[in-house]
């Protein structure tokens, strides 16, 4: 191997060593934001197998006749641990872009060391490439496919912390113009789940919002959203009653009779799941799994949900 592949195999290396810490962190900070168990547990490994993969990129550097860079990983988990807290003030589909973008990163920089090491024919280093590519390419469609549950509007494996929501939901309302729409009700989902606003911060920027304000303000929440949505129909405002029913659907109080399986409170784990894989709807799931985590919380039942939810996205995607 000449001098000049040798540095830039240990340039790249290095890079790699000093990025997969930072992988290692975002992992272990989505550990938190986990939906069900066994995404918990998927993410958990993934922690521990960013750490396996650091460790084999030191002894590649070290085969070369380099030391590994240790100041480089203390300041990438610095510099991940600022990223975590300055996210928390993104929207959540922001901060999901920036870890498929560190992936893609990964990824691009495992194949050109393939490549350098295929050119001089160092077998250990291109089996180590394979490997990487292999990781880094499975992480990447994986968050592929939680962003496109998020933009189908979930119910993502990974769930917004209540201040991502809550800045989120502001950014947006920035960007929205004066006259609410139903886009604009649809984009604060979220935020009304999360962060449980009262019913007039929602309705006061609709046709028709403040008669429907006036007339719920002295109700619980749950009833004024429902309160809301039929006086708005009554009044001939159906876009606004459609978005405040969305509201409703994703904050998990809709009346088991409006859900989109037949008699759902009567079914047990087994055939709720059954049920749930018959779906075809993102916004029929989004309904199950928010009326779930509302009322039984059955992980089993979410986790199927969220399963049938990543097919969909996967099928959105190909």
């Amino acid at each position: 191997m000449t001098q000049t592949n040798t540095a830039a195999l240990l340039t790249q290396l290095r890079t790699l060593h000093q990025l997969t810490h930072a992988e290692t962190q975002v992992a272990e900070t989505r550990v938190a934001q986990a939906r069900t168990e066994a995404v918990r547990r998927e993410l958990t490994e993934n922690a521990q197998n960013c750490r396996v993969r650091a460790v084999a990129i030191e002894e590649a550097i070290r085969e070369l006749g380099g030391l590994p860079d240790v100041i480089g990983p203390v300041l990438g988990r610095a510099t991940t641990a600022v990223k975590t807290l300055t996210e928390q003030a993104q929207p959540f589909d922001e901060a999901l872009l920036g870890d498929l973008a560190l992936e893609h990163q990964l990824l691009d920089r495992a194949r050109y060391v393939k490549a350098l090491a295929t050119a001089d024919g160092n077998s250990s280093i291109v089996s180590l490439a394979n490997k990487l590519i292999k990781a880094h390419r499975a992480t990447v469609e994986w968050l592929t496919t939680v962003i496109a549950e998020e933009a189908l509007g979930g119910p993502a494996a990974l769930r917004r912390t209540p201040l991502q929501a809550a800045a989120g939901a502001a950014v947006r309302l920035v960007n929205t113009p004066v006259n609410w729409s139903t886009r604009g009700l649809d984009r604060a989902i979220d935020a009304a789940r999360s962060t449980r606003p009262r019913i007039e911060s929602i309705l006061t920027r609709g046709a028709h919002a403040g008669d429907v304000a006036a007339k719920t303000l002295g109700a619980s929440r749950d009833s004024a959203l429902e309160t809301a949505e039929r006086v708005s129909r009554r009044e001939g405002a159906d876009g606004t009653a459609e978005a405040l029913h969305r509201v409703r659907t994703a904050s998990g109080v809709l009346a088991a009779d409006e859900l989109p399986i037949e008699d759902y409170d009567k079914l047990n784990v087994s055939s709720a799941v059954a049920a749930v894989k018959e779906l075809t709807e993102a916004s029929d799931i989004r309904a199950i799994v928010a009326y779930e985590e509302a009322h039984k919380n059955r992980h089993g039942v979410v986790s199927a949900a969220q399963t049938r939810l990543a097919a969909i996205a996967q099928e959105v995607l190909s």
